[in-house]
């Protein structure tokens, strides 16, 4: 991939931010019309009122348009610290038309992001594949959040080829090495241990590591369900590669089909179980259904944290 000059750079990092403001709001005006009032959205200039404080920041021009009593917040005030935490291995740069894992989760980084920034939320990224390969400070700066967007670029424009992920050893790290009572926030396919039992063991401890030290955790679940889950291929002889191995196989879909559900299902039945106990939000994502439940599913824990 040739290298990007300062003039490309600035004009891809704009078309992110850009992205990214556009999913924001269009999600936001979705919830205003929306008849469900299940969260609030609160903004960098606002917050709820809490019964007893004083009166003297309340926005009354907003009270008469909500019927709701907010604050007005002050550029110093951060009320969560949260993660995002990226697989970059090979595997998620499936599939190689349209948009892929990768690229997706990039835009709804970007997007999280965005929230994060206008509700004064600090926010870090890591970006991981068999080990940690980069690792951010939280902060809620615009110098900041620019400075991961531009991180999020070179991921985006430099996926890797034949590169495994190891997210056992990388959620070990984190957590021993971030602030506790975070919140943890991985994108990820998640197919590392789905045939290995002792992975999968290794992976459940792993994830009782980050609550042990008291991080709220949420894994969205990034897949192209039509191929990845439902194993939707034509009727004909196909020749599968491993991205992340190279390892190739020609096999009949048909043939291979239920069993391939089969053991898919069981392994995430596990993962969902297990996340359950541990009181992880699990949420399966669907690259070709848009942003709209990732920022949901945030919104609605982070309202119950604050």
């Amino acid at each position: 991939m040739p290298k990007l000059n300062d003039d490309q750079q600035i004009r891809q990092l704009a078309n992110l931010e850009l992205l990214a403001r556009q999913v924001v709001e269009g999600f936001i005006t979705g919830l205003h019309q929306s008849p469900f009032h299940g969260f609030s959205v609160e903004f960098a200039e606002h917050r709820l009122y809490n019964n007893g404080e004083s009166v003297k920041n309340i926005d009354w021009k907003l009270l008469a348009r909500t019927d709701k009593l907010f604050v007005k917040q002050f550029e110093e005030e951060t009320n969560l610290r949260c993660y995002l935490l990226l697989d970059t291995s090979s595997s998620m740069n499936f599939p190689e038309k349209g948009t892929s894992k990768l690229q997706f989760s990039v835009y709804a980084i970007a997007s999280l992001m965005h929230l994060f920034k206008k509700q004064r939320d600090a926010f870090g990224l890591c970006l991981f594949s068999d080990k940690v390969d980069w690792l951010s400070s939280a902060k809620s700066t615009t110098t900041h959040l620019f400075h991961l967007y531009a991180e999020l670029e070179k991921a985006y424009n430099n996926p890797k080829n034949n590169t495994v992920t190891n997210i056992t050893q990388v959620l070990h790290h984190i957590a021993n090495e971030i602030h506790q009572r975070s919140m943890v926030i991985i994108f990820s396919d998640m197919l590392e241990n789905s045939l290995n039992p002792d992975k999968v063991q290794a992976l459940f401890a792993a994830v009782q590591h980050l609550k042990f030290s008291k991080h709220e955790v949420i894994i969205f679940n990034v897949s192209d369900k039509q191929k990845e889950i439902d194993f939707n291929f034509d009727n004909r002889p196909h020749h599968f590669i491993d991205i992340e191995s190279g390892a190739e196989i020609k096999v009949h879909p048909g043939k291979v089909r239920d069993a391939y559900k089969a053991s898919l299902t069981e392994y995430r039945h596990q993962l969902e179980l297990k996340c359950a106990q541990y009181h992880i939000d699990l949420v399966d994502v669907d690259i070709n259904e848009g942003y709209h439940d990732v920022l949901k599913t945030y919104l609605a824990k982070r309202n119950k944290m604050v």
